[in-house]
């Protein structure tokens, strides 16, 4: 069989039919496209490594209890003709039988080495992204953005996965630029204006966030579920920095929620804007009954903490109380079986004490909540998610602080926030009510005072 290589130039061992459906995957991962799926048309009937590896890596990317076990007959049938597969398809093999069984951190580290051996493999870098992020670690997403940069200047998706490496790692001017280079190349690029958003959220641009995400939208069709949904969560984050949470309610109904209901980005995002809502006294009404039968399925997945911590809220919220214990006896457990170190102290010290402390705030136990979640917010990191997404937390912290009159505390956390964001009506409005609180002028929140 001649050799072939994909539209990056990567070698693959699958024949000339397969390569369009491998090369729809190559892109269309990278660029949050729908075209992935095309892959598992072919799957049934060609039995190539590489379309049987990333065919299972579609599955797990379903992030529910029954992800690995429906991903596992594609790796079998790709670890009965591995003889066929080159080198770079042998370290993807590895990768993804450690996801499936659970090892991030070796699925990490062999997509790692996949950059390294093969720079222009955007499906491995976004990959390696992935499981980074989920374990805290964005140098390390940065590391291997920059060792793929000399070689990938022409393809605008890697532009766009280098600003959100730069992002997380605070890195901002660098991250704007990569980001609005991204734009420059193709401006169909979500994960660049995903990456901008986040700079603009941080830097307080709150017009210039609005304006840009909002003229953004209408390139966001054909996305898979996760990215179309997240980027209109992002523009109802900068919608309530405005104050304008009706309209982010409104996003919330006809953008965030419902797309794919079941799957769990479009179900944490909906708890995650419900929630913010709800802390600046907006009534969501019934919404929380509405993500109830989806949540109530998620009682032993257990695939990231990030996720379980949203689900234990949005399940508490919904006052599905003894559904809630139950998912956090489970995550007892799961923590207790956990065989890799670093992924049982993750569980153990960090998810375990916040599960207590986010259940603790949905119940009305603010002084629990507080004395649970404020330790742990410098942790908080090490169980995914970005610094946006991770911000639900330092909010329902604040929340309890507010709750139980630690005014001191709170006006010594949110200033140092306010002052980075003088365009945020939102926490210009919770600063007067701290001042308020510790009997000095309101005004004092004043940016221009």
């Amino acid at each position: 069989m001649a050799a072939q290589h994909d539209l990056y130039g990567n070698p693959v061992s699958s024949d000339a039919a397969a390569l369009p459906y491998l090369n729809d995957f190559a892109e269309g991962f990278a660029a949050c496209d729908m075209r992935v799926l095309r892959l598992l048309e072919i799957a049934g009937q060609d039995d190539s490594p590489l379309v049987q590896i990333w065919s299972a890596a579609l599955h797990l990317f379903a992030e529910d209890a029954q992800a690995a076990a429906n991903a596992r007959p594609f790796l079998q049938r790709a670890r009965a003709r591995q003889t066929h597969a080159n080198a770079r398809e042998r370290l993807w093999l590895t990768a993804i039988e450690a996801w499936a069984d659970g090892n991030t951190p070796s699925a990490a580290e062999q997509l790692e080495a996949l950059v390294h051996h093969h720079p222009r493999d955007l499906a491995a870098l976004k990959l390696a992204h992935y499981h980074a992020f989920n374990l805290g670690d964005s140098p390390a997403m940065l590391r291997m953005a920059l060792t793929a940069r000399p070689h990938c200047a022409d393809v605008p998706y890697f532009h766009g996965l280098l600003a959100f490496a730069y992002e997380q790692c605070h890195l901002l001017r660098q991250a704007e630029g990569a980001a609005r280079h991204a734009v420059y190349l193709r401006f169909k690029e979500p994960w660049a204006h995903h990456a901008l958003a986040h700079v603009l959220l941080t830097e307080g641009r709150v017009n210039e966030g609005l304006d840009f995400m909002q003229s953004a939208s209408a390139s966001w069709s054909g996305l898979n579920s996760f990215m179309q949904t997240h980027n209109w969560w992002h523009l109802a984050l900068f919608l309530m920095e405005d104050e304008r949470y009706d309209e982010a309610l409104q996003l919330h109904d006809s953008q965030v929620w419902g797309v794919v209901p079941a799957y769990s980005q479009d179900q944490i995002g909906s708890i995650s804007l419900l929630a913010r809502l709800e802390l600046e006294g907006v009534n969501v009404g019934r919404r929380w009954q509405q993500l109830t039968p989806y949540l109530l399925q998620r009682q032993h997945d257990h695939v990231l903490p990030f996720l379980d911590l949203q689900y234990l809220y949005g399940l508490a919220r919904a006052e599905q109380w003894d559904a809630a214990q139950q998912l956090l006896a489970s995550m007892q457990r799961h923590a207790d079986a956990q065989q890799h170190s670093q992924l049982r102290a993750i569980w153990q010290d960090v998810c375990l004490p916040a599960a207590q402390g986010v259940l603790a705030h949905a119940q009305g136990h603010y002084q629990q909540a507080a004395r649970q979640l404020g330790p742990l917010i410098a942790r908080l990191v090490e169980i995914g998610g970005s610094h946006a997404q991770r911000d639900l937390f330092t909010q329902l912290y604040w929340s309890a602080l507010r709750h139980t009159g630690q005014w001191t505390a709170l006006q010594n956390l949110v200033q140092p926030w306010s002052n980075q964001q003088p365009q945020s009506k939102r926490l210009a409005r919770h600063m007067q009510r701290i001042y308020q609180g510790l009997g000095l002028p309101p005004s004092l929140a004043d940016s221009e005072n």
